[in-house]
């Protein structure tokens, strides 16, 4: 989880990358199965939740074409079935997929029994098993209600009262842009917009409390991919530095040690290996100097904020006649500041 901690700090959604949406469909997986790519933890005391695909009847997302059309269909949904009634425990499954910035996440959910508690609701922005965003429903205590965990702990709740009815689907949605947090219920503004700049990307899933037992259906999500900060950082520099001929990043990942291409401005690049020119000024800390047809070629380490190398930057730059290797680097030496204040807070360049 540390490493996905990381992963979440350094992701950044920006605005040239396009919209995308994605459905879940539980229809493929087998009934009384944890479907695959969720996965369950729980917070606070107690035992795990019990995740399962179970047949319920929901109702249609498109309204039926005549009267005579059913109103109701049969299809497969996620169920949370373990009636623990610890007081303190919240069973989560966690879509263990992509991770999400800006976003509009919404799924159907029932209340179907519960001594203790009947609480339903999605956790999103998922960092950890201990940190993270909440937005929940009771219909035992009829209220909605907001709230952050953060390192294991809940934080104060916030939100109206409001009617939630049992054994009766509804329609949750939360829209995320940067630090604004919107929530609808059944089509309409749940409670006032919201502003919390804690957790800016993560993973989310289905939430519940102690002996809830809860169905959740329909889920899709429409979003502005992440974009790794290695890609950020040369699409930045291409646009903000036109006399600039090309760009490539080179880094490590936990999965791969060996340092390659992260970002490049040619995307064919992408994942090669480094040379023993790359290498070395990772090793040696050392910047290198050397020319290629008409270009310049500059490459640099790239510090974090503790002067440790992270990754090299290798600049393709136009050349003059008698330029030296001290005019190169000086030229490309602004863009490496510029670079290093973005990464200066997180120790990977590449998620």
């Amino acid at each position: 989880m540390h490493c996905f901690l990381r992963l979440v700090a350094v992701m950044i959604a920006i605005s040239h990358a396009a919209a995308a949406e994605r459905n879940f469909d539980f229809g493929k997986f087998k009934p009384d199965e944890t479907p695959a790519e969720w996965r369950p933890f729980v917070v606070g005391g107690g035992v795990p939740g019990e995740w399962k695909i179970v047949q319920d009847e929901v109702t249609p997302l498109l309204a039926p074409l005549s009267a005579n059309a059913p109103k109701v269909t049969r299809q497969a949904v996620v169920a949370q079935l373990s009636t623990d009634t610890t007081d303190e425990r919240f069973p989560i499954l966690m879509f263990d997929g992509e991770s999400y910035g800006d976003f509009k996440l919404t799924t159907k959910f029932k209340l179907v029994s519960g001594a203790r508690e009947q609480i339903a609701g999605l956790a999103f922005r998922i960092q950890d098993e201990r940190n993270f965003y909440v937005v929940r429903l009771s219909a035992l205590n009829k209220n909605i209600r907001f709230y952050k965990f953060v390192q294991g702990l809940r934080g104060q709740p916030v939100g109206p009262d409001i009617k939630i009815e049992r054994g009766v689907w509804h329609e949750l949605t939360v829209e995320c842009e940067a630090n604004r947090i919107q929530i609808l219920l059944d089509g309409n503004k749940a409670m006032p917009m919201l502003s919390d700049g804690s957790f800016i990307a993560g993973k989310f899933g289905f939430f519940t409390k102690s002996d809830s037992v809860a169905y959740f259906s329909d889920v899709r999500i429409t979003y502005k991919p992440l974009v790794s900060l290695a890609e950020s950082l040369v699409a930045d520099a291409m646009k903000n530095y036109p006399r600039l001929l090309g760009l490539r990043i080179f880094g490590t990942t936990p999965a791969n040690p060996e340092l390659r291409v992260l970002a490049s401005n040619n995307a064919s690049e992408l994942s090669q290996a480094a040379t023993l020119t790359e290498r070395s000024v990772f090793r040696d800390n050392q910047a290198y100097y050397g020319k290629e047809k008409d270009r310049a070629l500059v490459t640099m380490p790239l510090h974090d904020r503790n002067g440790e190398v992270i990754g090299v930057a290798k600049f393709a730059l136009t050349t003059f006649k008698g330029e030296t290797e001290r005019n190169a680097a000086g030229r490309v030496r602004p863009i490496v500041t510029e670079m290093e204040q973005k990464v200066a807070a997180s120790r990977s360049l590449a998620e």
